[in-house]
């Protein structure tokens, strides 16, 4: 947890508190905006929580958070993370969860937890901490590990050797990883019946987005929503690879269906189908603009 010695001016006074180490990764921004927000070039809290449920929203960002730099001063709050903690993965929505856990070697990037009938996936690694790995083993472990690209694999290592799960990543992006199935095709990748990889090159030269059951799409860094722009869009000012190869892969994911947006890092997206598709317009024009 924080250190209340050096913790940031930026803060209002309360319980909850944002110290110096902050690497600004944006992580307790999107999970709770009412609490946190970004001061001088990194996150603080701009509103103490005055309910229960935003209190709970409020601590799973300090679970999540990867080098810790969230911190509460009241005895009560602090016996409550214990019980927090115990909630992770938190449930989003059908059987998909975000794992929390954040890890610092992947700048505080997103992981998601899919529980199937026939074998769960983790979408990229969070850290290898004993809670969250103790309660996905109860919730059946992980048969598959799908990572996005070579900057969010974490502690993928770890998570591999406990659970004996299949890496799946692009070849173009696997130098230095003992990935077990590394795609070489720049062709769509049926992991399972609606389980199915589309490479999305661009932010690097392997990026590759996850298109779960026709409604969640998990984009690693290729997109995510702006609170800016108010819509969905691509990271212009972070691309490894080819700004050009990110526009046509924008457009490549314009014919498939999804409601749900689920990035690595930036703001998740969640709307009905209709709305994916005004969203898209609008993704597509900036980023054919920019």
């Amino acid at each position: 947890m924080a250190n209340a010695a050096t913790k940031r001016a930026e803060n209002v006074d309360g319980d909850f508190f944002v110290d110096e180490s902050c690497i600004d990764c944006g992580t307790c921004m999107w999970m709770e905006p009412k609490v946190f927000h970004d001061a001088g070039g990194m996150s603080a809290v701009h509103t103490q929580p005055n309910t229960t449920a935003l209190k709970e929203s409020a601590l799973r960002a300090l679970v999540s958070c990867p080098t810790a730099s969230i911190g509460v001063s009241v005895p009560a709050t602090r016996a409550l993370v214990k019980e927090v903690i115990a909630q992770a993965p938190f449930h989003l929505a059908d059987n998909v969860y975000h794992c929390g856990f954040h890890s610092e070697d992947s700048f505080g990037a997103t992981s998601y937890f899919i529980q199937r009938d026939k074998g769960n996936v983790l979408v990229d690694s969070p850290r290898f901490a004993a809670p969250l790995v103790k309660r996905i083993e109860a919730l059946g472990g992980v048969r598959w590990m799908f990572l996005t690209h070579r900057d969010d694999v974490a502690d993928h290592d770890k998570w591999a050797a406990k659970f004996g799960c299949e890496r799946i990543i692009m070849a173009s992006d696997a130098r230095g990883l003992d990935a077990e199935t590394k795609l070489k095709s720049g062709e769509p990748y049926e992991i399972a019946p609606g389980l199915t990889v589309y490479p999305t090159p661009g932010h690097t030269r392997g990026s590759a987005c996850l298109l779960y059951k026709d409604k969640f799409l998990f984009t690693g860094d290729h997109m995510a929503w702006s609170k800016r722009l108010g819509h969905l869009y691509a990271f212009r000012s972070a691309c490894w690879f080819d700004w050009g190869e990110v526009v046509k892969s924008l457009h490549r994911l314009e014919s498939l269906d999804f409601s749900w947006v689920l990035p690595g890092h930036g703001w998740p997206w969640h709307g009905s189908k209709a709305e994916k598709a005004h969203q898209m317009r609008h993704c597509l024009a900036w980023a054919d603009a920019a």
